[in-house]
Parts: structure tokens; sequence; C-alpha cells
């Protein structure tokens, strides 16, 4: 009877203790759970929807396995008027075929009418814009090759001198679901240079770039991008690029109209061999049409 009593006992003992076990179980359960929420980072959404925001490279990246068709066309200028149809008679266009070979690593190759250019590219997303990090940072580099170029016109020309180079390192943030900025550190290298625009050498050009988007409703933006070039001469016959836009979302396309100053749209002809003055009217229109496979 003794022995009944104290296994009666410790039952009821167990039976009282088992609902603070779970109970305390289910506390650390909740706490591990909400460590893990903390841990995870939460990212914002993409800067910008398009992979340049006029002329100038935006941080977006082609994703892994994806390939995009780009065409872009750039007109004479439109202070002509009627005598070239605002310009539509001259036309510059660039083809281009990017991949995404590896997560946040794209490549690519393109031909640009403006003076027949070959190019290569690369761009690779170092950094994506979270809870965690306050900025998009990407990195991309080109290489341009001047098909155009004539021996009877440079009697000394060398395969290099037909090659510029560009570096640049893409920074932007989007600061609400309507406003993104970017700006970029440039560097250019052009092997060959033509003295009667630039007025003295400069090979190496070191510029500063800065663009933005302004959602204007759920598939229109406004775009402007500029770059300032700090190695050009003063009496330089270049000008710094301006091109002012709007995005147009349609599905699988991203249709981008522009006016700028610049003709041509690889990365190193644009930058450096701006020949339009927006102050003189000297603007083209043009865009760029994306298609995602």
């Amino acid at each position: 009877m003794y022995y009944y009593s104290i296994k009666k006992s410790f039952l009821i003992a167990v039976l009282s203790v088992i609902p603070f076990l779970c109970e305390a179980q289910e506390d650390d359960l909740l706490q591990e759970l909400d460590s893990l929420n903390q841990n995870k980072t939460s990212f914002e959404l993409p800067a910008f929807k398009a992979l340049q925001i006029g002329n100038l490279q935006s941080t977006k990246v082609v994703d892994k396995g994806d390939l995009y068709l780009v065409v872009a066309h750039r007109f004479g200028t439109l202070k002509n008027g009627i005598d070239d149809f605002f310009g539509l008679d001259q036309a510059n266009t660039k083809i281009q075929l990017l991949y995404g070979l590896l997560p946040n690593l794209q490549v690519g190759f393109s031909r640009d009418s403006y003076e027949k250019t070959y190019s290569g590219t690369a761009k690779y997303k170092l950094f994506r814009q979270s809870d965690r990090v306050p900025v998009n940072v990407s990195l991309y580099g080109s290489v341009d090759m001047n098909s155009q170029l004539k021996k009877s016109v440079y009697p000394g020309l060398k395969t290099s001198d037909r090659f510029s180079y560009t570096a640049q390192i893409l920074a932007s943030r989007s600061f609400s679901e309507k406003l993104s900025l970017e700006v970029a550190p440039i560097f250019v290298r052009h092997n060959l240079q033509d003295l009667n625009f630039t007025k003295t050498l400069t090979h190496n050009q070191l510029l500063f770039g800065m663009g933005g988007r302004y959602k204007l409703s759920k598939r229109l933006s406004l775009n402007m991008d500029y770059a300032y070039n700090f190695s050009k001469n003063k009496n330089s016959l270049y000008k710094n690029p301006l091109t002012i836009g709007v995005d147009i979302e349609t599905g699988g396309h991203v249709f981008q109209l522009l006016f700028t100053n610049s003709r041509a749209s690889n990365d190193s002809s644009f930058l450096t061999e701006t020949t339009g003055d927006w102050s003189k009217g000297e603007i083209s229109f043009g865009f760029n049409i994306v298609r995602v496979f």
C-alpha cells in the first residue's frame, strides 16, 4: 500500500511538470525562429529595371541562363529639321547579345555601326541593396575595337591602335518605390586619338557618371544620365554626354526612348567622343529595345 502511494505521487508530480516543460520547449522554439528571421537578409526592389539608364550602364545584371537582345538606334541631330527628316535619315545602330553566364555575372558582344565598332563586355554584381547593405554595387568593363580605321589615313596604324577600354564602378540606391539614383567612377583608355578633336593627348581619362530614374506610373519612368570628364582639354571639341529619356515596360520588353548629344552607343565612344552640344540644339533622338529570351 505504501509503495502504491509513492508511485501514485511520483506519477502526479511528473504529469504536473510536463506542461511546464512543453511550454519552455515552445518558448525556446519560438525564440530560435525569431532569431532565424532576424538573421535573414531582406532585399530591396531593384534600383533599375533596364540594363542601362539611358546610355550609362545601370547596376542591373542579367540573371544566370537568361539571354538578352538589345537593339539601340541613335539618329542624326534634330537641328537640321526637315532636311534630313529630323535626323531619321542618319542612323547608327548597335545590336548586342548579353548572357547570364554565372550568378551575378553577365557577358556580352555587340556591333555598333558608329565607327564599325565591335565590343566585348562583362558586368558583375558585387552587392545587392538590402537591410544590411545600403547600395547596389556592380563592376563593369568593356573592350571596343574600331574596325573603320584605315592604314591609308593612319600609315603607322597598329592593331592595338584600334582598341579602347572602359572600367566602371556602378553604385546605385533605391530611395523609394519611385526614386533611384546612381553614381559611377569611370576610367577610359584610348590607344589612338585624333588631336584635331582632343587638342592634347589624353589616352587615359577619368570621368564621373551619374544618373537616376523616377517612376511616373507602374510601367513608365523618367530617366537621366550624365558623365563629367575630368581629363578633357578645355579646348577639346568633345562634350560631356547628357541623356534624357523614358522607360516603357511592356511584358518581356523594356522600351527606352531618349534624347542625347551622343551618336555612339559603345561605352568608350559615347563617354569621351560626344560632339553634340545641348546648348546649340545638337540633340539626337534614339531608342533602346530590350528583349529577354
